[in-house]
């Protein structure tokens, strides 16, 4: 039997309205047969989501004072959302356990996860499914990393046990039992866990937005959805700030070649976007998407006859890994060397990391350039394509936007360059105005 592996998001699952366009959704088909629940999200603007009550109470606890006024608000939306349902259903007992454990308290991770636990076994019982525990069968190692190969050989027996099945997002076990949480947004990450244990033909994960979009559109006025999309482009984006599936997600089903399917749980009618290990077809657009981030700083070093001093590079990095600061790019010339840095990283230290390339590297000149904004344009269709750079330099030209550092991977699967801070949003929208016809 086909099996497909869902994740609902906390808007999702914000509400008994929000429940019920989910269950028809996983009524709709048969295969949806392993769902991953996150915790109730926002229902309008000015709203707070479980998760970060429950924060409220678990801060509350440690202040030693009475946790009930929080709490009291987190059994009222559960149990809003039961009544709403009509289910002969309750979650009493449950909240005396988790108030007594958070009032003698137990940890921050135990508490943070309940969101998850909870929702999900309303969300159980009002499809009548199984609901399984992900204490249980999703584990770390000692030194609080996931333990990605005992979690799959446990969870993938787990779930032959249970035809169909509600699985909390979120969270797992330590070792000595205790409860440890994925990183915010880690829901995203048991999606993908519980595809792989279930052999999915496919990880659909259902949020508040219709796919991927092509460029962020807070900077560009209404960017066309990615249709297909590879995990290769897919990381070259995310990378660069394009956020609608959690980073560590991908790599589960990476692994085991499942594709994942972003859709919309208010409009399930539209396709989304399919993010999948290899592409056959072409991208129409040429390039897949674009984005970029700001904040970043280049140290530019300038050293006479560079090109000839074995190790040059070495010593330069070397600084660099002195002060616990990663590098991004490393754009070179004959007697010239840059490195792109946060500038975040670097700000309380930029001194010492002159002083000592300095003496290290000999270099005649030695400055730092702050306001710098990185932007990648994506495309597995690039390589096939005469002139892809040529089109974008040209853009960027037109737009009067002067290229501060240009980047290519081998694999001319993105181009990365570097401009002023003030011109991010105009580079954004000169490279998708020149690729994406309305």
């Amino acid at each position: 039997m086909a099996v497909k592996a869902l994740k609902f998001g906390g808007s999702s699952l914000a509400s008994a309205e929000q429940f019920k366009k989910v269950a028809e959704i996983v009524k709709a088909d048969d295969t949806r047969r392993y769902v991953v629940a996150s915790a109730p999200g926002k229902r309008s603007a000015g709203d707070i989501k479980v998760t970060d009550m429950l924060y409220e109470c678990f801060k509350a606890a440690r202040k030693k004072q009475d946790i009930e006024p929080y709490f009291s608000k987190i059994e009222q939306r559960y149990n809003d959302i039961i009544s709403a349902l009509g289910l002969n259903f309750s979650l009493d007992e449950e909240f005396e356990k988790i108030k007594f454990a958070i009032s003698h308290h137990v940890g921050e991770d135990y508490t943070a996860s309940r969101g998850e636990y909870l929702n999900s076994m309303i969300l159980a019982a009002y499809l009548g499914y199984d609901f399984i525990d992900a204490e249980n069968g999703i584990f770390f190692k000692e030194n609080g990393t996931f333990d990605s190969e005992h979690t799959n050989d446990v969870l993938s027996e787990i779930l032959k046990e249970h035809e169909r099945a509600v699985i909390p997002g979120f969270y797992g076990s330590m070792p000595n039992g205790t409860i440890k949480t994925f990183s915010r947004g880690g829901s995203d990450i048991t999606g993908s866990i519980v595809a792989r244990a279930a052999d999915a033909e496919v990880y659909e994960n259902w949020t508040d937005v219709s796919g991927m979009l092509m460029a962020d559109p807070r900077v560009v006025n209404n960017p066309k959805v990615i249709n297909v999309i590879t995990y290769s482009e897919l990381r070259e984006l995310s990378y660069m700030g394009a956020t609608v599936l959690h980073d560590e997600a991908i790599f589960p089903v990476r692994e085991a070649r499942i594709p994942i399917n972003i859709r919309n749980t208010n409009a399930p009618e539209e396709h989304g976007t399919m993010i999948v290990p290899f592409a056959d077809k072409p991208n129409e657009n040429i390039i897949t998407g674009v984005a970029g981030k700001v904040g970043f700083s280049i140290i530019n070093i300038d050293k006479s006859m560079m090109n000839s001093e074995v190790g040059f590079g070495k010593k330069v990095l070397k600084v660099i890994e002195n002060h616990d600061v990663c590098f991004e790019h490393l754009p070179s010339g004959i007697d010239t060397m840059s490195v792109v840095v946060s500038t975040s990283e670097i700000d309380a230290i930029r001194e010492d990391i002159v002083n000592e390339m300095f003496r290290k590297t000999k270099a005649d000149f030695i400055n730092i350039e702050d306001g710098l904004a990185l932007v990648a344009v994506v495309g597995r269709s690039m390589v096939q394509q005469v002139g892809t750079a040529g089109r974008v330099f040209t853009a960027l030209g037109n737009a009067g936007i002067n290229i501060k550092m240009i980047d290519q991977g081998s694999s001319e699967l993105s181009i990365i360059v570097g401009v002023k801070e003030e011109d991010y949003a105009k580079t954004l929208n000169a490279i998708y105005t020149e690729f994406v016809k309305d």
